[in-house]
């Protein structure tokens, strides 16, 4: 039995979260909005596809040992995905704020944050998952349960709604780009972020690693040229 849902959590264009329950089980709902803008049976196949690809993505990131929201359950009719909740977990773009407010040590602490970061980007591409909206909101800090604050964490991916199996290095270059466009806009007083992101990510990201980064750059070029053009 499916218990309705309790609270709204947030609210945007594609959809809204709840917490509720599944079989007893606490989770995360995620229900996306029938878009009456476009035909109904377009509409329908659309986020059919992007329901499956969302849970396709978090299966294969576990297999690669990446964490992401473990799925309960999808419910196509309702237009509903049940998920993991991590009740403790803050987002990568909250964590960051609060380590710029203390002050303490600040620089070497998001370096680790993002050197892990980088990493998981990296063997997330290297098996070929393209995140498809990768910002610090989408990233989950979750401290171990023997850890006291965000001492000892874990790295949680959240968010696969865009997300899709690609072996080619142009969705992955505009997957860095997407994140480093992020970053520059939400953590501008940190321009050093995506420098550490991108030193970890080329350890991780396979053979490919050359032709994705400058696949990165030729996304980059084509994104400022673009900036200048207005």
């Amino acid at each position: 039995m499916i218990n309705m849902p309790a609270e709204i959590l947030k609210q945007g264009a594609e959809g809204r979260l709840y917490l509720g329950e599944f079989k007893g089980e606490r989770c995360l709902i995620k229900e996306r909005f029938v878009k009456k803008y476009r035909h109904h049976e377009l509409d329908t196949q659309i986020t059919r596809q992007r329901m499956k690809a969302e849970s396709k993505a978090a299966t294969r990131c576990q297999s690669a040992g990446i964490l992401a929201p473990r799925i309960i359950h999808m419910d196509l009719g309702e237009r509903k995905l049940y998920m993991e909740y991590f009740d403790k977990a803050i987002t990568a773009k909250l964590y960051i704020q609060k380590v710029v407010e203390t002050g303490y040590n600040v620089e070497a602490i998001l370096e680790a944050l993002c050197s892990s970061i980088g990493s998981i980007i990296g063997k997330m591409h290297a098996n070929n998952i393209i995140h498809g909206d990768l910002t610090t909101s989408n990233i989950l800090i979750n401290p171990k349960e023997d850890s006291e604050g965000f001492d000892s964490y874990d790295i949680v991916f959240i968010d696969f709604g865009l997300s899709h199996y690609n072996q080619g290095t142009e969705d992955k270059g505009v997957d860095l780009y997407v994140l480093e466009r992020a970053l520059l806009s939400t953590h501008s007083e940190q321009p050093y972020l995506f420098e550490h992101i991108l030193k970890a990510y080329r350890k991780e990201c396979g053979k490919d690693e050359e032709s994705v980064v400058a696949k990165f750059e030729e996304v980059r070029a084509r994104g400022r040229k673009r900036t200048m053009i207005g």
